[in-house]
């Protein structure tokens, strides 16, 4: 007597069928909202936070922030474009070092010297900058978006990448930095020179307190992507900016021989903006060339709520609600930054850069 093989596979696919016509998936529900529920770090959107601490807008070092949010000032989201980092930084909150802004910011495990290879590369977008502050002064409305560090001497800052936005304003200003390693033990005396990528540079503010400069015509827009490469190679540091619509810009800046080191090197934009605060030192013959750099990327708020009379270039005088995050964030009196992509290259010759943290955390 021959046995009929009987296979259950139809009827399988005919359940399953069933089960699709009937508005259920072949999933269990319970899996679904498993699912749905699942935290997106950044970490999963950016995969190169084993490279950086981060520093949060309270003050505090999260370390090494892989499968990490804080719902003040890190975290990630989606819109029709994809998958951002965000960076958020209130005008007032605990900041990192001696500084006067807050920041919430990553900041490089390692440091290095300007004749290895380095680079960074990030997309990126600004969401918002304060809506309160003084038009005289040029640190107002601004976020500074990626650095270069010196962790050693001084401390300096051989590169700040700056978004700027006056109210009122549609387009805001693309513009990068380079600060003086100054000569000497006493750094009081330190400058920035400013040169614009799209936009005004720094030096641009307002003569009146209610009055605004004119808009840029070549600006960027709150929400429009823009990108940054920076290139550290043989002492010298290669910038490249491009954005959809806008003409691609390069630059050039030797970070180991000075062009600043006698008093008559000092730029006009400098003797105009910084001497008349006695800031007019000037740099030593190979700048940067004797300490570790490192970088960093996020959102540096550099509206704060300090007094004009204390500095009127980095004191904004903004509205700060004694404090209070969450009124400062409901009236729009912060910076946020939202990063689509960024890479980094690390030279085998970097070393730790644990003396930095130590000293500022």
């Amino acid at each position: 007597m021959k046995t009929k093989k009987i296979t259950l596979i139809p009827g399988i696919l005919i359940l399953c069928v069933l089960s699709t016509l009937f508005g259920c998936s072949g999933k269990t529900k319970k899996a679904n909202e498993k699912e749905a529920s699942k935290t997106t770090y950044a970490s999963d959107i950016i995969p190169f936070f084993d490279h950086w601490n981060l520093i949060l807008g309270d003050g505090s070092n999260a370390g090494q922030a892989i499968d990490f949010q804080h719902k003040d000032f890190f975290y990630s989201i989606n819109d029709d474009k994809g998958s951002w980092v965000v960076f958020k930084a209130p005008n007032s909150g605990d900041t990192h070092g001696t500084s006067n802004n807050t920041r919430t910011e990553l900041a490089q495990l390692k440091k290095w010297s300007a004749m290895t290879d380095a680079k960074l590369a990030a997309t990126l977008k600004v969401m918002n900058v304060s809506t309160s502050g003084d038009p005289r002064v040029a640190a107002s409305y601004s976020v500074v978006v990626g650095q270069i560090h010196s962790a050693d001497g001084h401390e300096n800052e051989p590169l700040k990448i700056f978004y700027k936005k006056f109210p009122g304003h549609t387009k805001g200003s693309v513009f990068w930095h380079y600060e003086i390693n100054t000569k000497g033990d006493d750094n009081s005396k330190r400058w920035d020179f400013s040169t614009a990528v799209w936009g005004s540079d720094f030096s641009v503010v307002s003569v009146e307190e209610n009055t605004f400069p004119q808009e840029p015509k070549d600006g960027i827009e709150l929400g429009e992507e823009f990108s940054y490469t920076i290139e550290v190679k043989d002492g010298k540091m290669f910038l490249t900016f491009s954005s959809e619509g806008h003409e691609t810009k390069t630059f050039t800046k030797n970070l180991i021989e000075s062009a600043y080191q006698r008093s008559a090197d000092i730029p006009e934009q400098t003797q105009n903006l910084f001497v008349p605060i006695g800031q007019d030192g000037v740099e030593r013959e190979n700048a940067y060339a004797d300490e570790g750099l490192f970088f960093k990327l996020g959102s540096y708020n550099q509206t704060n709520g300090k007094s004009r009379e204390v500095n009127p270039i980095w004191c904004s005088g903004a509205e700060i609600y004694e404090g209070d995050i969450q009124k400062q964030y409901e009236t729009g009196n912060y910076a946020e930054v939202w990063f689509k992509e960024a890479t980094i290259l690390v030279s085998d010759a970097a070393v730790s850069n644990e003396g930095y943290f130590i000293k500022n955390d």
